[in-house]
């Protein structure tokens, strides 16, 4: 039986490898589709917690997990790489972080590639979905992968397709949002395009490998220079004693020609902190500057010092300095009501606060602790519990992330100096004079 015929018939086994926040997702997407799903990780204890029906993430439920892996049996995931030949098509969906020096990464997609290359089989399909700069695929994976003696397009077909996960976001699921389909060569991309289409709402194919990874870049790219561009609005319209929130909430009423974009602390998440220098690296390779994208770097990467000294400027209207001081901090999630901390701009804030000589605090109720972080390794810190004692204690509380649970007025009333830099405090009317945007 041919591929083709096997996803036709939904009984091609699928591997997933990598199951954090794009992989376990897309396990139940083609879980709920009709498939068996075999997860694979290098972490044994996200596959112990998968084998007993626990999720390690927020959005998906132990419930459906449960289902899944110990009713339904049609999931289950394991660390050994060399089961891989048991499914037909093997879905990449691990990390492409920066290096130390703002470079692409590309040692996950590598070694997950020298991992799949002993154990690849003809007639396999292999995708993969990490967010890369054009030209990955075929110029890194590709020969990789081909080193154990297959050869794509002939023995084994390629693709890439771009995740487009929004943790948190309930009204665009996996399944709903349309997947942009790239292959090597023709017949690859037929059989990515299948076996997506038996399971999301729509497919929208592109010419290549390279065009599908161009398009992910676009798309983060579009909205880090745009988050830039109110970021820089916010420090000036500051100065100019201007509030960027009503500015853009009137200028969201044009129905036409005009996307509102928001102001915060700084980038985080995965994607948008990250994607567009993986294109600005990629681009010197044509010598060609890319001007936006830098200063948008530039600027986003600049805003948690700016929300910091908003704090210290806050403080010393109060005759504090900020050396000494105490500050909680209100979220630290990169955004609202998702338990994910990647590249969260509260990681910076608090490394400077500290930095600055301030004892600093946080709650957040979506992370209890902070996980082992690549680049704060020195950050080990709890949530405290948010009480009225708490928040009279300190000295100024930095909302740093503006969850929905968190009562603001509240939080305001018993508080003596709050920091805002979500807008979070917009509808509190009492006690505003206590509150400084940033």
């Amino acid at each position: 039986m041919s591929l083709l015929e096997k996803i036709e018939r939904k009984v091609a086994g699928v591997g997933i490898i990598g199951l954090g926040y794009v992989g376990l997702p897309l396990a139940r997407v083609f879980c709920d589709g009709g498939f068996r799903v075999l997860g694979f990780d290098i972490d044994p204890s996200k596959v112990q917690a998968l084998a007993e029906g626990r999720s390690y993430i927020k959005h998906i439920p132990s419930a459906k997990v449960a289902e899944l892996v110990l009713e339904r049996k049609v999931f289950s995931a394991t660390t050994d790489f060399a089961r891989l030949r048991e499914v037909d098509a093997i879905i990449i969906c691990v990390p492409t972080p920066l290096n130390r020096w703002r470079e692409p990464d590309l040692s996950y997609i590598e070694n997950t590639g020298r991992s799949i290359a002993p154990h690849l089989r003809a007639g396999q399909l292999v995708i993969l979905e990490s967010t890369t700069y054009p030209g990955t695929t075929d110029e890194i994976l590709k020969p990789i992968l081909e080193a154990g003696g297959l050869v794509a397009g002939k023995d084994f077909l390629l693709a890439f397709s771009p995740e487009r996960e929004d943790p948190g976001n309930p009204n665009f699921s996996t399944d709903r949002i349309p997947k942009v389909v790239g292959g090597f060569d023709e017949a690859s991309a037929v059989a990515a395009q299948r076996l997506y289409g038996s399971v999301v709402a729509r497919v929208v194919p592109v010419s290549s490998c390279r065009a599908a990874e161009a398009t992910k870049l676009l798309e983060n790219i579009y909205r880090c220079i745009n988050i830039a561009l109110v970021n820089e609005l916010k420090m000036l319209f500051t100065r100019m004693h201007l509030d960027v929130w009503e500015v853009i909430q009137a200028a969201s009423t044009k129905p036409f020609g005009y996307q509102p974009f928001y102001p915060g602390p700084g980038l985080g998440g995965h994607c948008i902190p990250i994607d567009p220098f993986y294109l600005t690296w990629k681009a010197r390779e044509f010598e060609f500057p890319t001007r936006f994208i830098e200063l948008a770097g530039e600027i986003n990467s600049g805003m948690p010092l700016w929300v910091v000294n908003r704090v210290m400027e806050a403080l010393n209207h109060k005759r504090k300095p900020l050396n000494g001081a105490s500050v909680l901090v209100l979220g630290v999630a990169y955004k609202r009501d998702v338990d994910d901390i990647r590249e969260s701009p509260a990681l910076k804030l608090i490394e400077l606060l500290e930095e600055r000589g301030a004892t600093v605090r946080y709650n957040d109720p979506h992370i209890p602790k902070f996980p082992s972080l690549r680049e704060y390794p020195h950050l080990r810190m709890e949530s405290v519990a948010l009480t009225p004692e708490l928040l009279r204690e300190v000295d100024c509380v930095l909302i740093a992330t503006d969850h929905a649970t968190y009562d603001y007025a509240w939080i305001v009333e018993h508080a003596a100096l709050v920091v805002d830099s979500r807008n979070a405090t917009q509808k509190v009317t009492k006690g505003r004079e206590k509150i400084v945007k940033a």
